[in-house]
């Protein structure tokens, strides 16, 4: 009888304490966060520490660092330029922390990977059969919900990895592997990636993920039992003045862009003109738009002119390789899909909304690999503020466009 009361009171002790440390670690990050506003680097830093293990990367002058999460598979949640009290560039959904989703837990990220098909003859989203609507809609718990593993780290570099085995729409099991490596970038491996010369006044962050896909099974994935691809999708948050720039080849013929995936974007937020594409990123009105191989270019940006802040990703595309089809239906033709999408987010039906935020994204071609055979996505985001002549000379070189007709694009002026 003694030897089992103190068994109890020994649990009893052990419970206490534990739930005390909990509570002094919570009250620990509450109190850091404190020391910083609301959408600066050091308060998404410490929230983001009080979720998990997290790796910080930074350049050698220390101003430039992102955040790295093996445990939330592998996003880089959130960068900045200007360190703990700079801005905060990725968007990350708070509230999504304290409870799981169904469908998608939307943890946020300024760069997550993700696999594709969403949609299509070929979905690992839908299960065989499933009729394609949002309550059959569930992602991929591998890409999703579970921890990777952690293969590496430095100050620069970490290395991540992760096995999954997924169903098709067509009742394939897919067996996979995939590897994703993030370098942040040193301003001279920034002027070097975008063909840019810095300027003294402009302060930039940088990174690139390295990401590959492996056939990790014993069958080769062909046209009859479908392919995976991968997806990187980068979120931000919008503001009144956000506009996503999408430059295009305009030596094809053939639609410039798919604008209905979620019900046609009203044309008042949408404009194409002289190969650029600016679409209205205010996260007010939810709407995604993507743009064919032919039509791709390996660049797209954004540019929010109330903060000021010229964001740049660049990307490998194919532009005679086939692509997976991702809408929300069976009976298109799965292998005419996008290689470039932008997404604005905005209320639900219901009046719901996960963000607000934007996306950019870019998809690799279809992974038609037989066993062992790897396909590679280099995906890389850039970030600059300062000095507005010198952020319009790199908008003008990269994305060929200035940031005065950015800005007048949806002000009923002519770009």
């Amino acid at each position: 009888m003694k030897i089992k009361s103190l068994v109890i009171i020994v649990m009893a002790v052990m419970l206490f304490v534990a739930c005390n440390h909990k509570k002094d670690n919570k009250e620990k990050t509450q109190s850091e966060m404190e020391k910083y506003n609301k959408g600066t680097f050091g308060y998404d830093a410490e929230f983001l520490s009080g979720k998990g293990k997290i790796i910080t990367l930074k350049n050698e002058a220390g101003n430039a660092q992102l955040i790295v999460s093996p445990k939330y598979q592998g996003k880089v949640f959130t960068s900045t330029a200007e360190g703990n009290e700079g801005k905060s560039f990725g968007w990350v959904n708070y509230k999504a922390f304290d409870s799981t989703d169904p469908h998608m837990n939307g943890y946020g990220s300024e760069d997550r990977l993700w696999l594709g098909p969403e949609g299509g003859k070929f979905s690992i989203f839908f299960k065989p059969g499933a009729k394609m609507e949002f309550d059959n809609w569930h992602t991929p718990p591998a890409f999703d919900s579970e921890s990777w593993e952690l293969d590496s780290a430095t100050n620069k570099t970490v290395s991540m990895s992760k096995d999954m085995s997924l169903q098709n729409y067509a009742g394939t099991v897919l067996k996979i592997k995939i590897t994703r490596n993030v370098q942040i970038f040193e301003n001279a491996d920034i002027e070097k990636a975008l063909n840019i010369k810095l300027g003294s006044n402009v302060k930039s962050v940088g990174f690139q993920t390295d990401n590959t896909l492996i056939n990790a099974g014993d069958i080769a994935w062909t046209q009859q039992t479908g392919a995976p691809c991968l997806w990187n999708l980068d979120m931000f948050p919008p503001s009144p003045e956000t506009v996503i720039i999408v430059p295009y080849n305009e030596s094809v013929s053939g639609k410039v862009a798919t604008t209905d995936y979620f019900g046609q974007i009203p044309p008042d937020r949408v404009t194409y003109k002289n190969g650029i594409l600016l679409f209205k990123a205010d996260g007010k009105s939810r709407g995604k738009l993507g743009i064919p191989p032919h039509r791709a270019k390996p660049v797209n940006g954004s540019y929010d002119a109330k903060n000021n802040v010229l964001t740049i990703t660049s990307f490998g595309v194919d532009n005679k390789g086939t692509y997976l089809n991702q809408e929300w239906t069976p009976d298109k033709d799965p292998l005419t899909g996008d290689a470039v999408n932008a997404y604005n987010d905005g209320p639900l039906q219901n009046g719901s909304q996960m963000g607000p935020f934007y996306e950019i994204e870019s998809v690799s071609p279809a992974a038609f690999l037989k066993p062992k055979e790897k396909l590679n996505h280099k995906h890389s985001v850039f970030h600059f503020i300062g000095n507005k002549e010198e952020l319009n000379l790199i908008a003008e070189k990269v994305l060929g466009i200035s940031l005065s007709q950015i800005e007048s694009a949806f002000n009923n002026k002519k770009i």
